[in-house]
């Protein structure tokens, strides 16, 4: 019996070693890629969309922009060219919402420090407080790493028409004229095309847990779509 089964144990070795990597491929095959919606104005609450967009069904992206940051440089879509990053929209001396979303974006910024496709972009709804030299003293208290997130600044008009008609993440009402105030908890997830993947609450600690996820999730998306 012990000759029997030493005759055949090399034999048995080899079979265990192919039936798992054959239930792996299986494994494999069966389980579906990860996947995000790539959110579109009509998929979106209308009171969030600018009624110029309301009516869009497919194609929408981040408009192009040019900003200053906290270090007096110019920020363009270019600076975000094929990365992957979290937007949001928030004011220095904000003293409700905005510090639980900054203490969020600080543990993001740790999450994806040692990862270049990852940054952020945080836009201030009151540009004639938040100067320049006001975003870097707050960038500097709160810890803000230069080359992964930007606090930038601009012309009032161009940063509400970003929150309304590009990141769709404000009611609509108001122009970007001096009386006009944004205020929004959402942070938007977007993609290496400039698309919207998601939206998320800033202040709630589960939501940064699944925005977290997701950009892991949407990383493995884009190496997939490129291999």
């Amino acid at each position: 019996m012990l000759q029997f089964f030493a005759k055949y144990k090399k034999f048995a070795v080899i079979m265990a070693i192919l039936s798992a990597i054959i239930l792996y491929i299986i494994y494999t095959l069966l389980t579906p890629p990860p996947s995000l919606p790539v959110y579109q104005p009509t998929m979106v609450d209308a009171a969030l969309v600018d009624s110029t967009k309301r009516f869009e069904k497919k194609f929408h992206r981040i408009a192009d922009f040019k900003l200053v940051n906290q270090n007096g440089d110019t920020i363009t879509q270019a600076d975000y060219k094929d990365k992957i990053y979290v937007a949001d929209f928030f004011f220095t001396t904000c003293q409700s919402i905005c510090p639980i979303m900054t203490d969020h974006m600080i543990q993001i910024q740790k999450k994806i420090k040692g990862d270049n496709k990852v940054k952020l972009l945080s836009h201030t709804v009151i540009p004639e407080i938040d100067t320049v030299a006001q975003l870097k003293r707050y960038a500097e208290e709160k810890g803000v790493d230069d080359a992964k997130w930007n606090l930038v600044t601009g012309p009032k008009k161009e940063i509400y028409d970003l929150a309304r008609k590009s990141y769709l993440a404000v009611k609509t009402s108001g122009d970007g004229g001096k009386y006009d105030m944004i205020h929004t908890e959402n942070f938007m997830l977007i993609d290496s095309k400039k698309r919207i993947r998601g939206f998320y609450d800033g202040t709630d600690p589960e939501a940064i847990e699944k925005l977290m996820e997701d950009i892991e999730k949407l990383e493995k998306i884009e190496k997939n779509e490129h291999s």
